[in-house]
């Protein structure tokens, strides 16, 4: 891979190119101080030590080892992976056909939907438990695993709807027209010719509204029973009565099937484009 070098332009000074120079190397650093205390870490993951602490006395990989071999981060492994795709697959359903509605529709009172809808992504999150379980719990929703996806699909619609839109901003309606005109039905014409155009928004409010449903702890708290704790309701536990280097070792596994995610959309983004 080649690093492309910037190309100042002809009247360009040299005080403009160190000043050039001088902004991103202050994004740099403190693109690296945000990150500083998330890649602390990736070490301690590997320390034969029973506390988190630094200097590391010595180098193991026993904490990994207790990960996959205890049933209790197992069980939260699974509850993660089965809430989250799934709450992602509702949010990325209706955050899409309510991005393409908005889109194309105009009646009173627009804008107050459009707060309401995306509402959970500013009301805060001990208001949404709270809220959910004292609606969820006479209904027989609480400590279940439909309850959980209910509430983290409706935290992640928001995104979905937002970045959809946003994509959506300069989607030609014309071809919709045309598909229309030549006798293609609605609902070949949104799949054949809308959804291929605004799936880069699709996706990444899929992303998103995964990656809320995934680091979900505050709803997860009031919902979920014991058999339905996930990765972040187990890391809470284990902070609250016992912090174990374990945490560190799910914590950097998190980091690196995150950043995965996040390299898989910019390779579909490319491809798109």
């Amino acid at each position: 891979m080649s690093i492309k070098m910037p190309v100042f332009p002809l009247y360009a000074t040299a005080a403009d190119k160190a000043g050039w120079w001088l902004v991103r190397l202050v994004c740099v650093l403190v693109l690296v101080f945000l990150l500083a205390p998330i890649l602390v870490m990736v070490p301690l993951s590997f320390s034969d030590s029973s506390f988190l602490a630094y200097p590391i006395p010595g180098w193991s990989t026993k904490w990994y080892t207790h990960l996959f071999e205890s049933p209790e981060w197992a069980r939260a492994t699974r509850n993660s992976f089965m809430v989250a795709p799934a709450a992602t697959l509702i949010a990325t359903t209706l955050g899409t056909l309510a991005a393409v509605g908005l889109s194309r529709a105009s009646f009173p009172f627009k804008g107050l939907l459009m707060g309401i809808l995306i509402a959970p992504m500013v009301v805060p999150i001990v208001v949404v438990g709270v809220a959910a379980y004292l609606y969820f719990a006479p209904l027989g929703l609480a400590d279940s695993y439909l309850g959980l996806i209910i509430v983290h699909a409706a935290l992640g619609a928001p995104f979905v709807l937002t970045t959809v839109l946003a994509t959506l901003a300069g989607f030609n309606h014309n071809l919709v027209r045309a598909s229309l005109s030549l006798g293609e039905t609605p609902f070949n014409t949104f799949f054949r010719i809308t959804l291929p155009v605004i799936a880069p928004g699709v996706i990444s409010g899929a992303l998103f509204a995964f990656a809320t449903s995934f680091d979900e702890v505050v709803v997860t708290l009031f919902l979920a029973g014991a058999e339905q704790a996930t990765l972040p309701r187990q890391m809470f536990t284990g902070i609250r009565e016992n912090i174990s280097p374990t945490i560190a070792a799910v914590a950097t596994l998190l980091i690196l099937f995150t950043t995965s995610l996040l390299l898989a959309l910019e390779w579909l983004r490319g491809r798109k484009r």
